[in-house]
């Protein structure tokens, strides 16, 4: 049943998907935007109930196999997007994080999803804390990713004064650094929490806080990446370029820690 009502989420995020891209390239503002809101925030709920049906049937908090993970993280980013647009108003936006949401979505369906056992690692009630922690800020990193990669286009853009219909069309650079940091604060908390969490289990399930196992090695390169990128905003007043080429370098540590480890690394986390 939880696998039908995801279907159902990703069928309205493609609906609104194709009107946050029609709304990019229509030349009234935010004319297709109301429309593809509320498709987002329809298959946000949709999703929601997917994730809440899969956990009455699995008897868990479903964030244990990729299928899971994967449809776990697409739904933070979703909702972490809703955030960010109800505070800044950034409608076009959309535009960039909902193809990121869809293709994620992809991913996830195709893998299987069929509800097993859990391993006697995860059967512990530090599952659901460590595990949405991690996965809200690595969704927020990922987010601030492409509010870089955006960042440096309008930059560019500007800089070469090819002020194309697209371009004009996205929020001011001081908007998106704002974005940027907002990002970096909360992503940066939610990791922290993530890694304490997790030294807590990893204490109760193989009695060590800390092996240097590659995820446990990668979270803390990662860590270290955006403490030195706060650090230095606040101390140096590092802001624009530098904050978005830092955040772009934070992103692969992240998807190194979350993918690599997984299917390339080994270890003790790899149990996805």
């Amino acid at each position: 049943m939880d696998t039908r009502i995801l279907l159902g989420a990703f069928i309205v995020y493609s609906l609104s998907t194709f009107f946050y891209l029609l709304n990019l390239t229509s030349e009234r503002k935010n004319s297709y935007g109301r429309i593809a809101h509320f498709l987002l925030l329809s298959a946000f709920i949709i999703h929601i109930m997917s994730v809440v049906a899969r956990y009455f049937i699995a008897g868990y908090t479903p964030i244990t196999n990729s299928h899971e993970a994967l449809s776990f993280f697409s739904l933070c980013i979703a909702g972490f997007f809703l955030y960010v647009k109800k505070i800044y108003k950034v409608e076009i936006l959309g535009a960039v994080i909902l193809p990121v949401v869809l293709v994620i979505l992809i991913f996830a369906t195709a893998m299987p999803s069929d509800i097993r056992p859990l391993p006697p690692v995860l059967n512990s009630y530090w599952l659901p804390i460590h595990t949405i922690f991690s996965f809200i800020g690595n969704a927020i990193f990922l987010v601030s990713f492409f509010i870089s990669i955006t960042y440096l286009i309008v930059e560019k853009g500007l800089k070469e004064k090819r002020f194309s219909f697209s371009i004009m069309r996205f929020p001011s650079l001081e908007v998106l650094d704002s974005i940027n940091y907002r990002c970096m604060s909360y992503g940066f908390i939610f990791l922290t929490i993530g890694i304490i969490t997790g030294s807590i289990w990893a204490s109760n399930a193989w009695g060590a806080y800390w092996s240097w196992d590659p995820k446990e090695t990668w979270s803390l390169i990662t860590w270290i990446i955006y403490a030195v990128l706060i650090h230095n905003r606040m101390a140096i007043g590092w802001r624009g370029r530098k904050t978005a080429y830092m955040m772009i370098l934070g992103f692969f540590s992240m998807l190194v820690m979350f993918f690599g480890v997984n299917f390339l690394l080994g270890g003790l986390h790899s149990y996805m």
